[in-house]
């Protein structure tokens, strides 16, 4: 088995990635949290004529001299009027009214005192006051809305506000996600001995591949039996992108999942990386679809799926595949405790304008300690060739909040 570093390992999946990215149309109130195919540019001018950004009256700016002015009439918003406004005449106009025709000015109510057909200025404005000129929101040809943008209720309120009822995103990836091991038992599931553990894996990597913006399917729990758990993956491979097992891929007699790989006769990009946690994770690509092993301990698992199917993800919707690192002040030292690339689960906060990494309340012992994830989490990378990390050293971070 040939183990490789971290950044060679990242460096094989994206030279891997070859998979066309597919566009689908879909409805904008089903387009929350997707991610756009297409630039979204405007068609026209926004607002496209002058229009008013508050009730009052419509006026020429130097009538304001005169300290009364007739009223013509009213426009109210959504009413249109080809009648160009003559000097010492005003047109009561109300918010998002279009202006008068002539009118450059529009005096707030809170201004003027009406005296029969005339208003009274109490209190003058400048010129092109509270109009909203056009263009003013957007221009015709500018691009609104950038491709590879995720969607969120800004745009589709935007979309909406251009009468676009539906808009290209790229498809959801189909992620199927496998929980290998005979001692792992279902949420519902009765435990018979002492050596049976609920199984968290699924649902972790379900909600995780969820957030990222994929179409997940959670596997039934699939025993330590060689042929079943073939069967199972190849099943699984037929309909989904990214076939994701846990456990079953180091050294043990029960582990199966590294054989079957081996018998798929797949392309291997990593079987095994110089990391902790995940160490024996196994990534391999058949066709345009990817088969990631990852161990099975849940705090191991969850490390490694972030660090690589989660960019995978990311790749197949048209994203950057980078993860959301931010440079953090480690607040307390850390001790290396291995010659690998480490992620070390750990609060992170802002504190006095810059990111603080601490690890109060983690608890230090094998990669099963899923609690440590709870909480303001973030993972500390410590590089390979690193040692020991000083307190008040500046760290990169994964802020797993950014997800």
């Amino acid at each position: 088995m040939a183990f490789i570093t971290y950044e060679e390992s990242l460096k094989n999946l994206q030279q891997s990635f070859t998979t066309p990215k597919i566009s689908e149309r879909v409805f904008i109130d089903n387009a929350l949290g997707r991610i756009l195919s297409e630039e979204i540019i405007a068609e026209h001018n926004s607002p496209a004529h002058p229009t008013s950004a508050m009730d009052g009256y419509a006026i020429k700016f130097e009538d304001q001299s005169m300290g009364r002015i007739q009223i013509l009439g009213d426009l109210p918003a959504g009413t249109y009027s080809d009648e160009e406004l003559m000097g010492g005449f005003c047109v009561k106009t109300f918010t998002g009214s279009l202006m008068t025709k002539g009118s450059d000015t529009l005096i707030p109510i809170e201004n003027v005192e009406v005296d029969g057909n005339e208003i009274v200025i109490k209190e003058e404005v400048p010129r092109g006051f509270s109009v909203r000129p056009v263009g003013e929101n957007y221009r015709e040809g500018e691009v609104l809305i950038a491709k590879g943008t995720k969607i969120d209720f800004a745009e589709i309120g935007v979309l909406a506000s251009l009468n676009i009822a539906q808009v290209s995103v790229y498809k959801q990836p189909a992620v199927a996600v496998i929980a290998t091991g005979s001692e792992i038992l279902d949420v519902g599931e009765k435990q018979t001995n002492p050596s049976q553990i609920y199984s968290s894996n699924q649902f972790t990597l379900e909600a995780l591949a969820k957030k990222a913006g994929a179409d997940v399917t959670r596997m039934p729990l699939t025993k330590d039996d060689k042929e079943n758990l073939q069967n199972v993956i190849l099943q699984a491979l037929e309909d989904h992108d990214i076939l994701v097992t846990t456990g079953g891929v180091s050294v043990g007699d029960y582990d199966f999942v590294k054989d079957i790989l081996k018998d798929l006769d797949a392309f291997y990009i990593t079987e095994g990386v110089i990391l902790k946690p995940g160490q024996h994770i196994k990534i391999v690509k058949i066709a345009n679809k990817y088969i990631v092993a990852l161990p099975g301990f849940p705090y191991s698992s969850t490390v490694t799926f972030i660090l690589y199917v989660i960019p995978l993800i990311k790749m197949l919707t048209g994203q950057s595949p980078e993860l959301p690192y931010v440079k953090a002040v480690l607040k307390k030292a850390y001790k290396k405790k291995s010659r690998k690339t480490e992620f070390a689960a750990c609060n992170l906060y802002y504190e006095n304008g810059t990111y603080v990494a601490d690890f109060d309340g983690k608890k230090s012992g094998t990669s099963a300690i899923l609690t440590n994830m709870l909480g303001d989490t973030g993972l500390l990378e410590v590089p390979q060739e690193s040692g020991d990390i000083e307190a008040g050293s500046l760290v990169d971070v994964i802020n797993l909040k950014a997800l």
